[in-house]
């Protein structure tokens, strides 16, 4: 049997963001809902065409969506809260656009569904709500749909799932607890998944690829009787009276080996395994158990998160270990390879020499099916092979020479540097005495709208239309008008808007030793929205100071504390493209250490308060539980601290963190030793504030008000309910108040009005606690 090549996901923006600029063309009523329907049919029917042409074998459908798949699969299951129903829409990509998003207009007000980060990606899907009134039923047409699609185009795909072991896993309550999952939902959400299996065989479709990403994590009691009494249900549909169709339980980002034996023993067609995280264990898990006769091995050696290029012999030395002990093996993709950007072509800012090393979406298309093609053949084909030579050469010898300076350095390092004095009591007296802020103090998390007409600035400086001159009295003219308007509304703590900045991590890494950029390599981040991160080449030191310049500015335009905002060593790695020939600890350190340089020098330059965001410390986390610490929190923590430890008592450092679960590393978080957190809950229920009060945090805390991601406009009195709600679970004089994230993404038009209401609320919600209110 021939090895197949099989791809479990494909990017969906499009090479040139197609899909976010006419989603967003549309939410401005400058584009049809028509137009939108257009350019995703168009999108898909190239990139399976692309994926046919490269040489892979099972393309995946269904893999498309316009927002989100875990929101799609919500849909497809019914799971559609009655707020949103009661919308009445005419078209369901509206309600999908409510749902994910918020809508306030004619139709209604509504919030839209808690988001969170996808596992340990950068990636955000929308968390289901199921109630007790939720009726499981299948509701939607789209894999069906899209399959066919591609059948009328003479291709052949593999429907792609997000499975239900996941679905329900992920999945909450309205009030953002877990679920508890009765037989009856259970029995319901099986029932519909095996409707699926068996509508897909009377299609003809070959393969069905059902994603379990959850199954990598831990297993608590009943886990592994949820996941058995769900797909002996789903397996049993297969073969139906119109024909059958062989099932794939597709696993990534950790190994499956607590419960690889019991997925050999249901049956399964295939097992995806990723051998890129969770090698070692998923090759042992396959050598004690074996693998049945009837089941195929999708070796996950195509790494879908990371864009350097592929090793094909370490590639062919895993397959060749696992036909050692089957002789169905296919190569696949660790995981979709929605997590990085389309394609090389086009990066013409990137040294030829550079770029070889490489590879994107397109370009892994084409690693997965050289390394098919490889396994199949023989030791002699393989030494004569123009392909494995060439790849080959990429790894001979060092890519980059080690910077002394940096070595130096961190060798230096001992543990006072990763100590903050004096403790965060004390600190927290001589603070209040010398910033003098009332109760509940207002600020901001940091970046103000990014206006057509700032990035169109931008770009003209870029470009060479315009002097560096002239660009710098254009972001002072800019900083004045916020700075204004901040002191207008009332707010304590203001910020200098960042409208220097294209991106948190990009800003950073341009003015860093050891970094390199791209044009166009974007990766869907949530909706939408788009991230272009920068690429860890080298060593990494400051090559020059970066935020001291405008931060100091700012402070000089107003009596008010303004905020110096920078982005911290584990969040710009983390959302940066790393290094795979050293270790994330290392590269983390060198991070921090120039990370460490800019805010003495914003203490230096008169800048009170500091706010260091690690919006992502929690999204690298490893997902097993033993591997937390010695694996991550364990260098991560410390690296934060070494960050600020040199700061002087009376400046006070924020941090923040958005769209993760925060509870169970709450203790981790307070070690980081910073004085104020900001996070978002406008989403979450405040649920994370239970945690903090049962940490007994120390940190004072800034729990979102209102969610930016949505375009509406909370008012006055919902935002004094929500301080009012964080005030039975947290002291007010430890709380402050802020929206949940940065405001780049919005226009000015939501953001100055949420603001202005935000602080009426803060000084509605004073008054009442100076009256001696029960909020006491």
């Amino acid at each position: 049997m021939s090895v197949l090549a099989s791809v479990s996901g494909f990017p969906r923006i499009g090479r040139d963001r197609e899909l976010k600029k006419v989603i967003e063309a549309y939410w401005k009523g400058a584009a049809r809902l028509d137009d939108v329907r257009e350019t995703g049919g168009s999108l898909r029917s190239a990139h399976w065409k692309l994926q046919a042409d490269a040489g892979i074998d099972l393309i995946p459908s269904n893999d498309f969506s316009y927002y989100d798949q875990m929101l799609d699969t919500a849909i497809m299951l019914n799971v559609i809260p009655q707020r949103y129903r009661r919308l009445a829409f005419d078209n369901a990509e509206d309600t999908l656009f409510a749902m994910a998003r918020g809508y306030q207009g004619p139709q209604g007000d509504v919030t839209a569904l808690p988001m969170k980060k996808w596992f340990t990606t950068n990636y955000h899907y929308l968390v289901p709500e199921i109630d007790s009134t939720t009726q499981i039923r299948l509701n939607s047409t789209k894999p069906f749909d899209e399959f066919n699609e591609a059948k009328v185009q003479g291709i052949d795909t593999k429907p792609v799932l997000i499975g239900p072991y996941t679905f329900l896993k992920l999945a909450r309550n309205p009030q953002a607890e877990e679920l508890e999952l009765d037989q009856g939902l259970v029995d319901a959400v099986a029932g519909v998944y095996a409707e699926i299996v068996s509508k897909f065989a009377s299609l003809g479709a070959a393969w069905l690829q059902f994603d379990e990403p959850y199954l990598v994590l831990d297993k608590e009691d009943g886990d592994e009787e949820l996941f058995k009494a769900l797909y002996s249900v789903i397996l049993s549909a297969r073969n139906g009276a119109d024909g059958s169709v062989r099932i794939l339980l597709n696993t990534y980002f950790g190994h499956i080996a607590d419960i690889y034996e019991t997925a050999s023993l249901l049956g399964f067609d295939g097992i995806g395994l990723d051998l890129n995280e969770g090698r070692e264990e998923n090759l042992a898990a396959v050598e004690r158990f074996g693998v049945p006769q009837s089941t195929t091995i999708f070796a996950g050696v195509v790494n879908g998160r990371n864009i350097w290029r592929n090793d094909y012999a370490t590639s062919l030395g895993l397959i060749d270990a696992l036909k050692t002990k089957t002789g169905n093996v296919a190569v696949a993709t660790a995981s979709s390879l929605l997590h990085v950007p389309f394609s090389t072509e086009g990066e013409t800012g990137l040294k030829p020499e550079v770029r070889k090393h490489f590879a994107f979406a397109v370009e892994k298309l084409g690693e997965v099916a050289d390394i098919a093609a490889l396994a199949d053949a023989d030791d002699g084909t393989r030494k004569v092979s123009k392909a494995l030579a060439a790849n080959q050469a990429l790894f001979d010898g060092s890519r980059v020479a080690a910077d002394k300076a940096v070595a130096e350095r961190l060798n230096a390092l001992d543990d006072k540097d990763f100590v903050r004095q004096p403790a965060r009591a004390e600190r927290r007296k001589v603070q209040h005495d010398q910033l003098g802020l009332p109760e509940l103090p207002t600020t901001t998390i940091g970046s103000f709208p990014q206006t057509r007409e700032v990035r169109s600035t931008r770009a003209k400086l870029r470009k060479g239309e315009i002097s560096q001159d002239e660009y710098d009295q254009f972001i002072a003219g800019q900083i004045d008008q916020v700075i204004d308007h901040q002191e207008r509304i009332g707010l304590d703590v203001l910020v200098h808007g960042e409208f220097e900045r294209n991106d948190m991590v990009e800003y950073f890494g341009q003015h860093l030793n050891g970094y390199l950029f791209t044009k166009n390599a974007w990766v869907q981040s949530y909706g939408t929205r788009c991230v272009k991160p920068p690429i860890v080449w080298g060593d990494v030191s400051r090559a020059e100071p970066i935020t001291v310049r405008w931060s100091k500015y700012a402070q000089s335009r107003t009596k008010h504390v303004v905020k110096g905002m920078l982005t911290g060593p584990v969040t710009i790695l983390n959302w940066s493209w790393p290094r795979e020939d050293i270790s994330n600890e290392l590269q983390t350190q060198q991070l921090a250490l120039a990370i460490r340089d800019e805010v003495l020098d914003l203490e230096a330059a008169g800048i009170k308060v500091i706010q260091i965001d690690e919006a992502a410390l929690r999204e690298k986390l490893p997902l097993r539980r033993s591997d937390w610490h010695k694996k991550y929190l364990d260098w991560a923590v410390p690296a934060f601290r070494l960050v600020h430890s040199g700061v002087k008592p009376e400046t006070q450092i924020h941090t923040h963190m958005c769209y993760s679960e925060f509870n169970d590393i709450i203790k981790d978080i307070d070690d980081m030793d910073a004085d104020v957190i900001s996070f978002e809950a406008s989403r979450g229920d405040l649920v994370v504030l239970d945690a903090i009060e049962e940490a007994n945090f120390e940190t004072e805390v800034g729990p979102g008000v209102y969610d930016i991601h949505s375009p509406r406009i909370p008012s006055t009195d919902e935002l004094v309910e929500r301080i009012h709600a964080i005030l039975k679970k947290a002291d007010a004089g430890r709380v402050w108040i802020n929206p949940d994230c940065g405001l780049k993404t919005r226009g000015n038009e939501e953001t100055w009005p949420s603001l202005e209401h935000m602080v009426e609320a803060a000084k509605k919600v004073r008054t009442e606690l100076a009256a001696g209110s029960s909020l006491r």
